[in-house]
């Protein structure tokens, strides 16, 4: 018996434990998951570390908004710059080409004065009546000396003595004038002749649009190389009816507001001519006025007035600018004009935004945000800045003048008095015409109607 239990003892003992099954390894699991549900919730530790990093991820975000919020306005303020700087230097070479106009236009004039007076200098008319007027003289200085009024006998002996010294004035300065015509009077006829200051009128005219594209495109791409960072800046010029200057609309109207009288065919194209000559022949008679009140000094002071020299040249002279300006040019050598002349305006608003207001604009590539995936900018506002620039002549501007009270009184005892008025009208001219050479720009708020169709219409 006590063998036999030992055996079945033994036995026991000795055989393997069973295999639990799955459905026991899942309970297991879950006690597991359970014990560690219950530790975590009690152990606190790592806790912060957690928020931390949440914290971070949203400082992150934050401060790439405030990056690109950053970046927005700093390219919004340099590109505002840019267009300021791109649209005023377009306006300035419209400014310039307009001063450039009205200065040939001058100059045409004062070519027609010059040819008059080398014409003359070259004929020797005035130089062929001086010499008989001046043996009249001396034929009457003897008789009036042998007079028994002593005026008379004194007049007479200086009449004598005085008529050599005024022949010699005049041969003296009909050879000098002669050798300067043989110079100058072949190139004036020649600038007559072959139209070449209209010429370079309508040559200037004619690629006006590409300098004032090229002066705001470069301004413009120079603003960007001085960046940090530099962009690729492109500036255009429009004009206020939503066209580029130079582009479509210049086959109806140049983009300076200028008429060629010769060679533009317009509806009242014979007031422009008439415009034209009545400016051409004011000023070269002006012109003229100048080079002999500056040439005949010495004969119309007392020195020289008994040949009557001096009136005797102004009278061929004057033949000789009338001959040119109504027989021979009549038609040709006429002066650039105003689009529209002031008595033909009906709406000066209008008119000045059409003729005289100009919009630039500067162009770059859209600005790359930081965390793209998180902050998008949709709006192209970033990649485009506008300025309007205005083409025109100043007003005179108030000074203060200084008129003494008393002026013959030393001038430390003079007692000045401080009205104010306006800058003189001969320096400081105000009518809009191309006699006037005072044209000048400035930037104007951007108030034409055109800005949104110019801001959505991409540029050729």
């Amino acid at each position: 018996m006590i063998q036999i239990f030992h055996r079945n003892i033994s036995d026991r003992t000795s055989s393997p434990s069973p295999i639990p099954t799955r459905h026991v390894r899942r309970r297991a699991a879950r006690l597991k998951l359970k014990r560690l549900a219950r530790r975590v919730h009690r152990d606190q530790g790592g806790s912060i570390s957690l928020a931390s990093v949440f914290g971070l991820l949203l400082l992150v975000m934050l401060l790439g908004m405030v990056m690109n919020f950053s970046r927005q306005i700093d390219q919004k303020v340099k590109m505002q710059n840019a267009a300021d700087a791109s649209a005023t230097a377009g306006g300035v070479v419209f400014a310039r080409n307009m001063n450039t106009l009205a200065f040939t236009n001058h100059l045409l004039s004062d070519v027609f004065a010059l040819t008059a007076f080398m014409r003359e200098a070259h004929e020797r008319s005035a130089s062929s009546f001086a010499p008989e007027i001046l043996d009249n003289w001396e034929r009457m200085g003897p008789f009036l000396a042998t007079a028994d009024y002593p005026p008379f006998a004194a007049a007479g002996q200086a009449i004598v003595e005085k008529v050599p010294g005024e022949r010699q004035m005049v041969s003296t300065f009909s050879d000098w004038a002669s050798a300067s015509a043989d110079a100058m009077r072949p190139v004036l006829e020649d600038i007559l002749a072959n139209e070449q200051i209209p010429q370079f009128q309508r040559a200037l005219v004619q690629t006006s649009p590409e300098l004032v594209q090229f002066a705001a495109d470069e301004v413009a791409r120079r603003h960007g190389q001085s960046w940090p960072h530099q962009p690729q800046l492109h500036g255009v010029m429009w004009r206020t009816m939503a066209d580029p200057v130079g582009g479509q609309s210049e086959s109806q109207a140049r983009s300076l507001p200028v008429v060629d009288p010769v060679m533009d065919s317009q509806p009242n194209q014979q007031e422009y001519m008439q415009h034209a000559r009545n400016d051409r022949d004011r000023l070269a008679y002006i012109y003229l006025d100048h080079w002999n009140r500056e040439q005949l000094r010495e004969f119309d002071s007392v020195d020289g007035r008994m040949s009557q020299f001096a009136n005797l040249w102004r009278i061929f002279t004057c033949g000789q600018l009338k001959n040119l300006l109504e027989n021979e040019y009549p038609d040709r050598n006429l002066p650039f004009q105003i689009r529209t002349s002031t008595d033909q305006i009906t709406d000066p608003g209008q008119h000045l935004e059409q003729q005289f207001m100009f919009v630039g604009v500067v162009y770059r590539e859209k600005l790359r945000n930081y965390i793209p995936g998180v902050f998008k900018n949709p709006m192209p506002s970033d990649t485009v800045a506008y300025s309007q620039v205005s083409v025109f002549v100043p007003r005179r501007r108030l000074v203060q003048l200084w008129i003494p009270n008393n002026p013959s009184a030393p001038w430390g005892s003079r007692h000045l008095t401080l009205p104010v008025g306006r800058q003189s009208r001969g320096w400081f001219p105000e009518h809009w015409d191309l006699v006037n050479q005072n044209w000048t720009t400035q930037l104007t708020p951007g108030t034409a109607p055109c800005i949104p169709a110019i801001l959505s219409t991409p540029p050729n």
